[in-house]
Formats: structure tokens, sequence, C-alpha cells
């Protein structure tokens, strides 16, 4: 949007989960975390959100209150402000515990034009980190399994990474996080929505060992695994070296890798 001169991300999401407390994240931290992720995937810097709470009769006041100040943390980290907010309750049996709608304003820097219609023929394909891990977790609570190995769930703010690869100067073309879907989902609304083919290198995809011994067991692919802390950034080639270096360097991308390049114009194709 354009508002008195400046560009403006607006963006809504609502977050229904079960358990609310999961490895490595809660239902405020992923309201929070996941409204924010949106507004960086156009670039822009968050500023202000919302938030609206849904309860269901009988929910302890305890449970809330971990909720609330878990987002509070959540969004001090993020560096946004929780501006306004709602409170409704709905009757026993009528609800989830919680469910959160969160919605979120932030600037657009002048230049920045991100977007899949910008995807080009020769972009390389980097992904910030490795994937599975949030749906795994998640499914490890509510099934009541165990594995050998604790997984936690990948949930965080990709707000600061964004910020780190623009600060590169290169001419982002697009940025998709990636939820509920996980890599394969995002990389095929992308291709389609720009029409062009996409060539994945399976092999260079981070996916650790524990995830991938967790999702044979289930019958599930990783890479169609909801993630709550990852992205895809699609740059021109000539400077994917720049922002793999630059990514590498901030937290949130430690093991970000070159998976992938679009390989011409077409039918929305992604092969691997």
């Amino acid at each position: 949007l354009t508002l008195g001169g400046e560009r403006i991300a607006f963006t809504t999401d609502s977050y229904v989960v079960q358990p609310l407390f999961f490895p490595g994240g809660d239902i405020g931290k992923l309201a929070v975390y996941g409204t924010v992720n949106d507004l960086a995937m156009s670039g822009a810097k968050p500023a202000y959100l919302s938030a609206g709470f849904i309860l269901e009769e009988g929910l302890p006041f305890e449970t809330l209150t971990k909720i609330v100040r878990s987002m509070a943390d959540a969004a001090s980290e993020c560096g946004v402000e929780m501006v306004t907010g709602d409170t409704k309750v709905v009757d026993k049996g009528k609800g989830d515990g919680v469910f959160i709608n969160t919605a979120g304003i932030g600037l657009i820097p002048s230049g920045v034009e991100i977007r899949p219609s910008r995807v080009r023929p020769g972009d390389a394909i980097i992904l910030s980190g490795d994937v599975g891990r949030h749906g795994v977790a998640i499914l490890s609570v509510r099934e009541g399994l165990e594995f050998d190995t604790a997984i936690e769930s990948d949930c965080a703010s990709v707000s600061s990474l964004v910020q780190t690869i623009l600060a590169t100067g290169a001419d982002v073309h697009c940025l998709r996080d990636l939820t509920r879907g996980g890599l394969a989902s995002a990389l095929n609304e992308i291709a389609a929505d720009a029409a062009v083919d996409l060539e994945i290198d399976e092999a260079a995809i981070p996916v650790q060992p524990s995830v991938a011994g967790a999702c044979e067991i289930l019958g599930l692919d990783p890479l169609y695994v909801a993630n709550e802390g990852r992205l895809v950034a699609f740059v021109p080639r000539e400077v994917a070296d720049r922002v793999l270096a630059a990514m590498r360097g901030n937290a949130a991308a430690r093991d970000a890798a070159v998976v992938g390049e679009v390989t011409a114009t077409g039918s929305g194709r992604v092969v691997a």
C-alpha cells in the first residue's frame, strides 16, 4: 500500500495449533514470528502488530499469561510493538483452547521490489537452512512419538536475515518463507506465478538426520513438511555467492545453501 508517500506492507494471519506449547516454541511466538516473517518477505521492516484472541471457556489463566509473555518477548526480539488487540470468549467445546489472529504493518524501503513476477532464468535459489523440523516437532508431541534425538521447531523470525540480504545491495527478485506445504509447495507456487522452470539439487537441501528418519517412519517427504523459520531467496546468479556469504553470517541462516536455479521461461515445472 502507499500512504502519505510511504510504501507500506500490511498482512494478517490466524494461528491455530495443537499443542499450544511444543519443542522450540508456542502459539504466541508463532503468531508474532509468522506475521513478522510475512512482512519481511516483501522487504518491509516490521513495525507494528495487533493481536486478537479467541479463548475457549475454561482456559487456565496461567496458560494465557504464559502465551502473552511469550508474544511480548518475541515482539521485543523482533523490534516491533504490539499496539492494539481484542479478546473474545467462546463456550467450552466451541474452541481449541486459544486461537490468535495477528496483523502487521511495516515500511518497504525505496527501490525494493520483491515479488514472484521478477523471478528470471539464471536466478540462483538460496535456502536459509535445514527443512522439516517444525512439522515433525509438532507431530512428535501431538501423536506422542519419541525419537532417539529430540526435534525442536525452527520457529524464529527471519526479519533480521532479510535486512542482512538487502544490505548486500543485491537485486533480490523474490523471497518466500516456508510454512505449511514446506519448501516444495513454495517452489511450485513461485514457478507457477512466474511461469518459469526450476531445477533443484535435492542433495544440497539440508535436512537433519533425525528429521529425515522421522519422516521415513511417518511416510512424509521433508520437502513438504512445515517450517516456521526458513526462507528461499531468488537472486541473480552473479551475486549469489555474496548473498550466501552474508546469510551465513546471520544466526538464522548458518546452514544456508544454493539449492537450485531458474532454468528457463516455461510452464512452471519444478524438477530435481
